[in-house]
């Protein structure tokens, strides 16, 4: 098959980026066709074939002014030719044009801030001083935005998603039916050998790129309520004002951004790990269940996937600093087998993704062939 890869844009290291590597890793001479890349922001891709075009000259750093360029971009995008197209997206790749083959959408969720965050996103789109033009300008927008977003969503032959939730969301906005093919998870580089010999250690850990909607000021604030050590490891926009907010105890500390090894050792002797925020996956805590850390995380989303109340984390009901702090002081009180716990992670591992996506690529085939013949 002659196979293309699309994506919304490649500057920066996240979990849809990681789904893409898997991806390229099993499709290695596939082009990655894209918006905006910055090797320096993300050097996973080095040796692909990455294809960009006159979005790539526009300041990468404020992508989120451009989607409606990149919506009028990938509509435009000639993929005449391709048996198989693989659109992995959580904005505007899904609107590209398949006239030869089959077009396979990875569709983490619907545009956030224009269907189930529209709220949240007016309320704080994340410009700063800004916020009151771009808060503006966006209500203004938003219908026209999501008339093309929806237009575009018609355009895959098929949906694959990421949890339970975004299959409800994309059903939900989009009318389209999706199977649920779980993203990849490195469980080798976290799992952990002899639970019973780790000594777990008073501390909580929170790990995540530091921006608005990521909430890692609801760990911050609880932790400080409850007077528990918390590590915060990451960077980003919100950095300066987690610290702020932290300023003046001794119990929140501040990690840079790290390598998998040293990350893997601070979750295995993690009390446990804190998923705040509202996700429709969330791999940062799983990898924390491989290492055999138990999660706290915000009972709604993706967590719902893979977090087992009482066996290897708990969850708790409001996205509030005070809720959060209540479960922490529940989840105190609890005992866990971290062993058992590492092994929940299992069904998420990255050969699980392989054979899934493989198998559903196949099927896909032999229904477009069945078409064919009738």
């Amino acid at each position: 098959m002659k196979v293309a890869i699309v994506c919304d844009w490649l500057t920066n290291v996240g979990g849809a980026e990681k789904v893409i590597l898997r991806i390229h890793k099993l499709f290695p001479k596939a082009p990655i066709y894209t918006s905006q890349y910055d090797p320096k922001g993300i050097d996973w891709f080095n040796d692909a074939d990455v294809r960009t075009g006159w979005m790539q000259i526009l300041p990468k750093r404020m992508r989120r002014f451009w989607g409606p360029f990149r919506q009028k971009y990938f509509e435009k995008l000639n993929l005449s030719g391709y048996d198989l197209v693989i659109s992995v997206t959580g904005a505007e790749a899904k609107a590209v044009k398949v006239p030869d083959g089959i077009h396979i959408s990875y569709c983490h969720v619907p545009t956030q801030y224009y269907w189930q965050m529209y709220d949240d996103y007016v309320e704080n789109p994340g410009f700063g001083i800004l916020n009151p033009i771009v808060r503006f300008f966006f209500k203004l927008m938003v219908k026209p935005l999501r008339k093309a977003d929806y237009k575009s969503a018609q355009n895959p032959d098929y949906f694959v998603t990421i949890s339970d939730y975004a299959r409800e969301m994309i059903k939900k906005y989009y009318n389209r039916e999706s199977v649920v093919i779980h993203p990849p998870v490195e469980i080798k580089d976290f799992s952990v050998q002899n639970a019973k010999d780790i000594s777990v250690e008073d501390y909580y850990v929170v790990t995540s790129r530091q921006v608005n909607w990521k909430r890692i000021d609801l760990a911050v604030k609880a932790c400080l309520k409850t007077k528990k050590k918390l590590l915060v490891i990451g960077g980003g926009p919100e950095h300066n004002k987690l610290v702020k907010m932290a300023q003046g105890s001794n119990f929140i500390e501040f990690l840079p951004i790290m390598g998998k090894k040293d990350l893997a050792e601070h979750l295995k002797k993690a009390k446990g790990y804190l998923f705040p925020s509202m996700e429709p996956f969330g791999i940062a805590p799983v990898e924390a269940l491989a290492a055999g850390c138990p999660v706290i995380a915000f009972g709604e989303g993706g967590a719902k996937d893979y977090v087992i109340e009482g066996k290897n984390g708990i969850t708790f009901k409001k996205q509030t600093s005070k809720s959060l702090a209540s479960a922490i002081l529940r989840f105190e009180k609890m005992k866990f087998d971290r062993a058992k716990i590492a092994k929940t992670a299992d069904n998420f591992d990255e050969k699980r993704f392989d054979k899934e996506l493989k198998d559903f690529i196949k099927k896909c085939e032999q229904e477009k062939k069945g078409e064919k013949t009738v």
